[in-house]
């Protein structure tokens, strides 16, 4: 990592930066901006207070969305959050035509059923008693590692499911999401692009917790997660596997509650 940061010195003094905004603010950042030696602003990850929330459930974390707090650093620049909230814009070469899938606009359910690590996931078999509960056509989104778990849903459940999953660029499930009536999905990439979409979403929570500030950003949205769990949150990005053995913040998860919220957009 220090020779990359080495190779690239040289490129960002001759472009001449007048000022150094750092959102990551870490060891490599800081070395960079020593070198450079430009103002700064550097964002406040909170690391402490992160901490804090994660081994001791001790909150102390600003009740304001990561975006809102990344905007705190270019404010001294005079810029300005114009609260039109995140854009994600779809090549046309990667918009999904629907009838090719005999579905039509608004008429599906979009569900990412991925997420890096697995304490962020529902287990497979609480998607599908989800699943089949829901009369309305879904497509599964997520990538080729969630191809299997995708299969295997579709095997259980039946033709009104779709599994996308490591079918389409990333640009290509925007699409599906786009065309969807809603979004249900875990704490994951798909939900931030839904929320640029403005998407109505249902997010569903595990080991995370949206205190952290990663919720979806300025879209109507609706936050699934189990409440009072003395070991929650066990991680701010996520694990391979419980830490307690247990998985009660995804094993405990109410169905019922996201049936519910689908209904308030599907009538079946």
């Amino acid at each position: 990592m220090e020779g990359e940061i080495d190779s690239l010195l040289p490129d960002l003094k001759a472009a001449q930066f007048d000022y150094i905004i750092d959102l990551h603010h870490n060891l490599r950042t800081l070395r960079l901006k020593w070198h450079l030696g430009l103002p700064t602003s550097s964002f406040p990850k909170l690391n402490l207070e992160k901490w804090l929330l994660t081994n001791f459930k001790i909150n102390r974390l600003p009740d304001q969305h990561i975006v809102d707090r990344y905007f705190e650093t270019v404010k001294s620049l005079g810029v300005e959050n114009d609260q039109a909230g995140l854009d994600y814009f779809i090549p046309e070469t990667a918009i999904i035509q629907l009838s090719k899938y005999g579905l039509a606009q608004n008429e599906y359910i979009a569900f990412a059923i991925g997420a890096k690590f697995a304490t962020k996931r529902l287990p497979v078999e609480k998607m599908i008693d989800l699943v089949k509960k829901i009369n309305a056509p879904i497509v599964l989104l997520g990538g080729k590692e969630d191809r299997e778990n995708g299969e295997y849903i579709v095997d259980k459940v039946g033709k009104q499911v779709y599994n996308a999953c490591g079918q389409y660029s990333l640009h290509g499930s925007a699409s599906w999401v786009q065309q969807s009536r809603l979004l249900l999905t875990h704490d994951t990439g798909l939900m931030h692009i839904g929320a640029a979409l403005k998407k109505p979403i249902i997010s569903v929570w595990g080991n995370t917790v949206p205190a952290f500030g990663m919720y979806p950003y300025q879209t109507e949205h609706h936050i699934i997660e189990v409440h009072a769990l003395s070991c929650r949150p066990c991680s701010k990005i996520g694990s391979d596997q419980c830490p307690k053995g247990h998985f009660r913040c995804m094993a405990e998860i109410d169905n019922t509650q996201i049936l519910d919220l689908i209904h308030s957009y599907f009538s079946f």
